[in-house]
């Protein structure tokens, strides 16, 4: 049977073709042939693949279990949720992530908080509208940010956000890590133990956490100032949708930004001028795909060809 390596749909987008993902593609075509895949993995993908380039849909036991010659699941991407790790660890298949596009997701953390302070997209609204006003908008030298979740994403923005802020503004994180008063002292940023102070005290609020577990419900909302906004790059469901729908209504924050488009769980927004959905584009610019495209085509014929992969 003739080896295959499956590749994720994102390679099909032509927006984001290049000479360095065609010469990839082929130099992998050299080593097995490559099949594209869509939607979750199960036993019934299996048969002859050595490696896979995955998107976030779920692999499942079977597909481990019955891929008797994998040797790779390459993340394009961060996140281990949905690659099904133990199975893998059981089946002896490594699984690695691409970490390249963390300043990406920074620059547009750091873009949305600019956007909502400046009340961009209500001023693009009304003017369409005909609306012409002079409306309150706020500078953010001198406000206060913060960050919930201090990783790799969460120090980038604060890296970029310090001198927006200027000598008066305040940088306040919230991580559980044990290191996390250390870390935030190279950033000048205060440590609060407890994430409702950042809602309190915050003009802006920024996620950067892992996961799916929902941390931010309606009492965490109500506890913001009416003209705050938070912003989630992360992941949708951290925020629970029908509890900040609510609390923009009752004008509890003023606009909230996640990177998730207007469907499923989130169709609940469609057409609310304050809620900014994107569809998961924070961490996808020309930049970074290139370097996401090659991580994952290295760490791919490493593992195939007896080597360690970068970012296991």
């Amino acid at each position: 049977m003739a080896k295959k390596i499956l590749l994720t749909k994102i390679f099909k987008n032509e927006e984001f073709a290049s000479q360095g993902r065609q010469d990839g593609l082929e130099k992998l075509s050299e080593i097995a042939d490559t099949q594209d895949y869509d939607g979750d993995l199960t036993g019934a993908d299996a048969p002859g693949v050595v490696g896979v380039i995955a998107n976030s849909a779920p692999i499942l036991d079977s597909f481990y279990e019955q891929a008797e010659d994998l040797r790779i699941v390459a993340r394009w991407g961060v996140g281990y949720e949905n690659a099904n790790v133990e199975a893998a660890t059981k089946n002896g298949v490594l699984v690695t992530i691409t970490p390249v596009h963390m300043d990406t997701v920074a620059e547009y953390a750091i873009t949305q908080w600019l956007a909502t302070m400046k009340r961009v997209y209500t001023l693009n609204r009304l003017s369409h509208a005909g609306d012409f006003s002079i409306i309150r908008t706020y500078d953010v030298q001198g406000s206060t940010l913060g960050i919930y979740g201090f990783g790799r994403i969460g120090q980038e923005v604060a890296m970029r956000a310090r001198s927006l802020l200027g000598e008066n503004g305040r940088l306040l994180v919230y991580d559980i890590r044990p290191d996390i008063a250390d870390v935030a002292a190279k950033f000048g940023a205060e440590v609060v133990d407890d994430p409702m102070t950042l809602f309190r005290e915050c003009d802006t609020v920024s996620l950067h956490v892992s996961g799916e577990d929902t941390i931010v419900t309606y009492d965490s909302l109500c506890a913001m100032k009416p003209h705050a906004s938070l912003i989630n790059p992360s992941r949708g469901l951290l925020v629970n949708d029908e509890d900040v729908s609510r609390a923009i209504a009752e004008d509890r924050l003023c606009y909230y930004v996640v990177d998730d488009p207007v469907n499923g769980p989130r169709e609940i927004h469609k057409d609310n001028p304050r809620i900014i959905c994107t569809n998961h584009n924070g961490g996808i610019t020309v930049e970074s795909t290139i370097r996401l495209d090659q991580m994952t085509f290295d760490q791919v014929a490493d593992a195939i060809r007896g080597a360690s992969p970068l970012t296991c």
